[in-house]
């Protein structure tokens, strides 16, 4: 009876995660079936329907897509070399110094990951104006430069290192920071790579604070600037709308692709179950 049990429920969690597959999968396998077909088959499903690029080269004609992947180039490149540069230096604090409210201060850096970044936008905004920085990529990347979950997952991975290579770097001459460039950083670049990929598609699909903040083509992303190209009315076919879609959202496919390993590593390095 026991057997017949573990059986059938093997068979409910296989038929689950198959089901929920199916459910992820088929709006991007209509997106690029769209994509590869002329328009008239969006809704005709002829396996034998002739493939064209057609439709990627009217998306990227259609609208100033270099311009947005360059400013979601910079966007990304900023943000992600701010947070590695403060996030870094705030972990190695927090895991191997002591100092007075060390708790409590680290207590508020985790507070941080549960205000959302919506609530803050009016003050971020107004911030925003008072420099001078609206409708600007830094405008943009200010506000995420300082991570609470970096410097949590970072501070995770420093304190598993043995203080034993602290004190053999220190012996050989090193720094304080000697030993955070050349202990701490190389060791802990599985962390780094799964945090940037974190950070990079989840400022490459940001959409509502790029979209408050700028207000020209020279300084959208591609998630504002293909928001703007599929609200033109102007008979635009969803099957470029699609090709679209994909060209936007492919590097990051192909990014995880690339390094989902590594990705699942190092939050299981870090203590995230």
């Amino acid at each position: 009876m026991t057997r017949a049990s573990d059986m059938f429920d093997r068979f409910l969690n296989t038929f689950a995660a198959w089901a929920l597959a199916l459910l992820w999968i088929l709006p991007l396998a209509y997106a690029v079936w769209t994509a590869i077909h002329p328009s008239a088959y969006e809704a005709n499903f002829d396996l034998f329907a002739p493939l064209t690029t057609e439709n990627f080269v009217k998306a990227w004609e259609a609208a100033p897509f270099h311009r947005y992947f360059l400013n979601t180039f910079i966007l990304v490149t900023m943000i992600l070399a701010g947070q590695f540069f403060l996030c870094t230096l705030a972990a190695f604090a927090f895991a191997r110094f002591e100092f007075p409210g060390r708790n409590v201060l680290f207590a508020l850096v985790l507070l941080q990951l549960l205000v959302m970044p919506d609530i803050l936008m009016v003050e971020n905004y107004q911030t925003m104006r008072l420099l001078n920085l609206v409708d600007t990529i830094p405008a943009i990347a200010l506000p995420y430069i300082a991570s609470g979950f970096g410097i949590f997952l970072l501070r995770q991975t420093f304190m598993t290192i043995p203080k034993e290579l602290d004190e053999a770097a220190r012996i050989e001459g090193a720094s304080v920071l000697g030993v955070l460039w050349k202990v701490y950083i190389p060791l802990a670049k599985p962390t780094y790579l799964a945090y940037g990929l974190v950070s990079v598609s989840h400022h490459w699909n940001n959409f509502l604070w790029p979209l408050i903040v700028t207000n020209s083509v020279e300084t959208r992303p591609v998630t504002v600037g293909l928001s703007v190209f599929s609200a033109i009315d102007s008979g635009i076919e969803w099957s470029v709308i699609n090709a679209a879609t994909l060209m936007t959202s492919g590097p990051l496919l192909i990014a995880f692709l690339l390094f989902q390993r590594q990705f699942v590593q190092s939050f299981m390095r870090a203590g995230i179950k």
